[in-house]
């Protein structure tokens, strides 16, 4: 991962960070983990290539923990940023610990400061994007896309 300085705006922000874990997510081995299929369709409309696994609810979180760990060595942890996001966090981290396959939490902890607050589901990633590239006149696809240079001053 790239560093974690921020520009000032939060979409230029996002942006930047969106980059970075479309390209993550696309390295053989690596594997993104949401809460719910919402959460999941809301990282595939921004793009991300990789696989991107909801945690199923008719099976424990210990089996689905199992399951990535067989068949990955990177999980990219984004749950939601309240209360029940963290503990769902905490809890997988407590499973993989003593596991091969690495848990990377940072791009949950980036998003949040990015976030300040705004959006607390993932699955409102998307609109949220969307509405900040409106406001610049910007296409969100190109952005994440890498297609258009970010704005500048």
């Amino acid at each position: 991962m790239r560093g974690s300085v921020t520009p000032d705006d939060p979409f230029e922000a996002f942006v930047d960070l969106w980059r970075e874990l479309r390209a993550d997510s696309a390295e053989p081995g690596t594997v993104i983990l949401v809460e719910g299929e919402r959460d999941r369709r809301a990282l595939r409309r921004l793009g991300i290539p990789g696989p991107v696994v909801a945690v199923h609810r008719g099976q424990s979180l210990a089996g689905s923990a199992q399951a990535l760990v067989g068949s990955s060595r990177r999980v990219i942890l984004l749950t939601d940023w309240d209360t029940e996001g963290g503990h769902f966090a905490q809890r997988f981290r407590d499973l993989l610990s003593a596991e091969p396959a690495r848990l990377d939490l940072e791009y949950r902890r980036r998003l949040a400061r990015i976030l300040r607050g705004e959006l607390v589901h993932v699955e409102g990633l998307h609109g949220w994007a969307r509405r900040q590239a409106e406001r610049r006149r910007r296409s969100l696809e190109t952005l994440v896309d890498g297609d258009e240079p970010r704005a500048t001053g």
